[in-house]
């Protein structure tokens, strides 16, 4: 058989996608009672999150197993490779849309309502009729009802995330490029640092929850700024422990001699997925807490 027109393995039929799917729906229901006020059931919400997390750790580990199980029996020629490396840049490609979308919620009330409700474009009955305190600047850190919050500032955890993610960047490449020498101690040291930074990063960002909750008066309940403040860090921080659980799973088939310098796209996929939550934080870090 020619190079060309190689035999393309279809799996069997798996439940894992439904597994998933249900995870992700614990997450979304848990995820929005715990915002709730505890009167309306927001006492049982993080419980519910906590089980869609269990569920998606499930689901990710028995479906990674799987992976890899076919790809050591020789199931994968390089037709499948090529088609890997599609389905990566496609996913990567709708996660630039996803955050896309939420950087355009926040431009879109940073440009547009924001300057309307304080009376832009002869429009200055506005805020007299339906927030008559209204000042026109961002962030909002006022909301309708009078509630004061302070806004995070960039300096701070803030940049000692940016400084840690970006250094990440740099591991893991160092990673890629021990790997692609077939230097096995060095890819493991880089690797293993690569993981602790995305440990601290996680780390950084639940301190910074907490000082935003107790001490700043920052919260979801927090206007349009608390809004988009939570929803942008907060999926960003889903997305880095999503890829902090690859990186893990990567280090333990490195461990175990899955790899060679020649063939590691599992590898190579996690590096673009883990350069890509890098570039989505720079953006973010500009946008949401530095303009």
């Amino acid at each position: 058989m020619s190079n060309k027109h190689q035999a393309y393995y279809i799996p069997a039929q798996s439940h894992w996608p439904l597994v998933g799917a249900i995870a992700l729906f614990f997450i979304a229901v848990g995820a929005g009672v715990t915002v709730q006020t505890k009167d309306s059931g927001g006492v049982f919400g993080p419980w519910v999150l906590v089980i869609g997390l269990v569920i998606l750790l499930v689901m990710l580990a028995g479906w990674f197993t799987n992976v890899v199980q076919e790809s050591l029996s020789g199931y994968y020629s390089a037709q499948i490779t090529r088609s890997f490396r599609q389905g990566m840049s496609w996913f990567i490609f709708s996660e630039v849309m996803f955050f896309g979308a939420f950087f355009g919620a926040l431009f879109y009330a940073r440009m547009f309502s924001v300057p309307w409700l304080g009376g832009a474009d002869n429009n200055a009955m506005t805020h007299e009729v339906l927030w008559p305190a209204f000042e026109s600047l961002w962030p909002l850190t006022t909301t309708p009802d009078g509630t004061m919050t302070t806004a995070m500032g960039w300096e701070g955890l803030p940049l000692k995330n940016t400084i840690i993610l970006l250094i990440s960047s740099v591991t893991l490449h160092m990673a890629h490029i021990s790997l692609e020498q077939n230097k096995r101690m060095a890819l493991i040291v880089w690797l293993e640092l690569t993981i602790v930074l995305a440990a601290f990063f996680l780390y950084y960002q639940g301190v910074e929850y907490i000082h935003a909750y107790q001490d700043m008066g920052l919260t979801l309940q927090s206007g349009i700024y608390g809004n988009t403040f939570f929803l942008l860090t907060g999926f960003h921080g889903m997305h880095v422990f999503l890829g902090t659980t690859v990186l893990v799973v990567l280090l333990f088939r490195i461990a175990k001699d899955h790899f060679t310098p020649k063939d590691h796209f599992a590898f190579q996929a996690g590096s673009w997925y883990w350069h890509f939550v890098d570039v989505v934080w720079l953006c973010l870090f500009v946008f949401v807490y530095v303009l």
